[in-house]
């Protein structure tokens, strides 16, 4: 329950409607309340034989009644119902804007499917406790002491008597709700599992396919859903029993007042009328008595699901704005030259340096060329510009300015990468291309489509640049991926370029291309290129061999084929690798 007490803030937003439907909901049961005491009435008065003087009034006044309630019932929905979806739609946002502000680290150790879960089922557990729950709790709770009051003013001995079986009742609840919360936990973890399955396999399909896996997956999916299904039955199970055993304690109630009633009624010191009001009233707190069970099971699934949510939310960033950043630096302030002193890197959990002493000046307007073998830490190195990953000892100056005090919008906005993998939304060619900007510049999507080597492509489409794209860009080819990807880098006309290996799925006729049109854009501008083909980098200003988590060698195409270290050496292996093809 303490978790829930986070949800405070968000209701303060939305008290006004809070209170009004607080408010509501007492005229509704007020209205109700007066009802059976009519009732009753009327019986007394059938038993008089007064009745007939008095049926239209009686009449008139039990459909005003039931007019008020039901007027006060649907005021009470639209205020508290409506707060609950508002109250939701705030919590998504700060969810997902949180998980906007987290690094790649938390990414790495929580799957796709697990953070779908808490964004749907978890905030749809605590939606229903913010909206029924609340409303129900308040409405039962005033119901409850409305009911009593009068019943206490009919028969004080009748009622205690019919009040006796609610201590069994409360200890049924308790054991419940406690069953109800372990079990619920096991359920979200389940239905995580579920999810992580289900995307897993459906971005992979792909690879399921090429070896012929298809029946395995299914039988996988099929063993985690049964135990989703079967954690849900254990769940049901407890649910199935409290709800027989309330309607056993309020008809047991029922009997008792019926008796002791009865036995009053023959003493003269109760009504057939106030009897029958009795009765009434204890039908009126069947729904309340069943609707607290209720009101506990939406408690105890929204409590370990705003657990599961807070888990997340209270993860700092481990890459932020501090104390040390300096917020008036813009981005004409940080154009220069980039330089690397003593870096050392290396990843959270392991032991060993992926990069160790990296010292490297890259002038600004120059073209940066990195090579090196599978692993040797290339595009980590790059991925420190722009602070996908914290540097853990050193600095990165850009301009002469240490990056931890650039704020990370400015320094973000200032850097263009084109990774390895081309990752394209589920969206037009052209929004692809334009996602930097907040509108969409037709000239600048097709200026940096030509610029990419792309345009000519999707001229051939039929829809053009308004061409919907598959999930991940499935519909392209892996080149049209990689010039894609270059187009929406170009497009932010970013100081800094980066391409991480990007042009690996082009032939090297287009390469030449599309490096050339580069040498355009990027004049004035940095560049840096990573690729394992040295045509690609061999005309850079400068070139760095990565090797042994350390720049090995360091020099211009020339300087380094005369050095006949190791980036001779792969020069010679790829000069025979095409000698090889031609033969």
């Amino acid at each position: 329950m303490k978790y829930l007490l986070s949800l405070i803030p968000y209701l303060k937003k939305f008290r006004k409607k809070l209170t009004a439907g607080f408010f509501y909901i007492l005229f509704s049961n007020a209205a109700d309340s007066i009802y059976p005491l009519v009732i009753g009435a009327a019986i007394d008065d059938l038993t008089n034989g007064t009745l007939r003087h008095n049926l239209t009034t009686y009449v008139i006044v039990g459909l005003l009644l039931v007019a008020v309630r039901g007027i006060f019932l649907f005021l009470t929905r639209q205020s508290l119902i409506v707060v609950s979806r508002e109250v939701e739609n705030d919590l998504r946002y700060d969810f997902f804007s949180h998980l906007q502000k987290l690094s790649k680290v938390f990414y790495n150790i929580r799957s796709t499917g697990d953070l779908m879960a808490h964004a749907t089922n978890d905030i749809s557990n605590i939606r229903n406790f913010v909206g029924p729950g609340i409303m129900y709790s308040f409405q039962t709770f005033s119901r409850i002491i409305f009911t009593l009051i009068i019943l206490f003013s009919i028969s004080s001995s009748v009622t205690i008597l019919a009040l006796a079986p609610l201590p069994v009742f409360t200890y049924i609840v308790y054991k419940v709700g406690k069953l109800t919360f372990n079990r619920s936990l096991k359920v979200y973890r389940t239905f995580s599992d579920l999810t992580s399955k289900a995307q897993e396999c459906f971005s992979g399909i792909r690879v399921v396919k090429s070896y012929v896996r298809e029946n395995n997956e299914e039988k996988e999916f099929d063993r985690i859903s049964f135990n989703y299904q079967k954690e849900n039955l254990s769940l049901a199970k407890v649910q199935s029993f409290s709800f027989p055993m309330m309607f056993l304690l309020t008809s047991l109630s029922v009997i008792i007042v019926i008796y002791f009633g009865g036995i009053q009624i023959m003493e003269g010191k109760m009504t057939l009328g106030n009897l029958s009001s009795f009765l009434i009233y204890l039908g009126q707190l069947t729904w309340p008595m069943i609707a607290f069970g209720w009101i506990i099971n939406l408690i105890q699934r929204a409590a370990p699901s705003m657990q599961r949510i807070l888990n997340i939310i209270n993860v700092k960033p481990d890459i932020a704005e501090n104390e040390n950043t300096d917020m008036n630096i813009t981005q004409n302030d940080i154009k220069g030259d980039i330089v690397f002193e003593n870096v050392s890197f290396k990843y959270p959990l392991s032991n060993n340096f992926t990069l160790k002493d990296i010292n490297l000046n890259i002038r600004r307007g120059t073209t940066l060329g990195i090579i090196g073998h599978t692993g040797s830490g290339k595009s980590t190195l790059i991925n420190l510009i722009p602070r996908a990953w914290d540097i853990t000892s050193g600095r990165i100056l850009i301009g002469g300015i240490d990056i931890k005090k650039i704020p990370l919008n400015v320094l973000r906005r200032s850097v263009g990468i084109v990774p390895q993998e081309s990752f394209l939304f589920s969206t037009s060619i052209e929004k692809n291309i334009s996602y930097s900007g907040e509108v969409i510049s037709e000239e600048e999507v097709f200026k940096a489509a030509r610029q990419s080597g792309l345009y000519k492509d999707v001229e051939d489409f039929p829809e053009k640049f308004k061409t919907v794209l598959g999930e991940r860009g499935i519909t392209l080819s892996g080149g049209q991926k990689q010039r894609t990807s270059i187009a929406r880098a170009i497009y932010k006309k970013p100081d800094i370029l980066i391409l991480d290996d990007s042009l690996s799925a082009v032939d090297t006729k287009t390469e030449e291309e599309i490096l050339q049109q580069l040498k355009e854009v990027m004049k004035d501008k940095t560049s840096i290129i990573i690729s394992h083909r040295i045509s690609t980098i061999k005309n850079a200003n400068n070139i760095i061999v990565i090797s042994n988590s350390k720049v090995a060698e360091e020099g211009t195409h020339n300087e380094l084929i005369s050095a006949g270290g190791i980036y001779f050496d792969l020069y010679k292996k790829q000069l025979l690798e095409e000698e090889i093809k031609e033969f």
